[in-house]
């Protein structure tokens, strides 16, 4: 490893930069599309949950989620209980 960086300018260079979210919702999403293995086409749509129903909605459905689907296609389960309880609830919105 030392053998890579020759200077300081190197080692600054090297380092990847991570940004931090904007509001906390971006940080629920950022969880749930990493926990659940939400595909490319489907992150779009999580945020958009994310940003418009409260976070305690959000964490029950990932709850229901890795409870009733242990295996599989947990993403699509996560999107058919949010759905479910947009129904039941009558719309949740904040």
């Amino acid at each position: 490893m030392l053998d890579e960086f020759h200077s300081f300018s190197d080692i600054l260079k090297s380092r990847q930069r991570k940004k931090a979210p904007a509001y906390p919702w971006q940080d629920l999403a950022l969880r749930i599309v990493d926990e659940l293995s939400i595909p490319p086409f489907k992150k779009s749509a999580v945020f958009k949950i994310c940003k418009e129903y409260p976070p305690h909605f959000i964490e029950t459905a990932l709850n229901d989620t890795k409870e009733l689907c242990p295996a599989g296609a947990k993403w699509k389960y996560f999107f058919k209980i949010i759905e479910n309880q947009q129904n039941k609830n009558n719309d949740p919105k904040k």
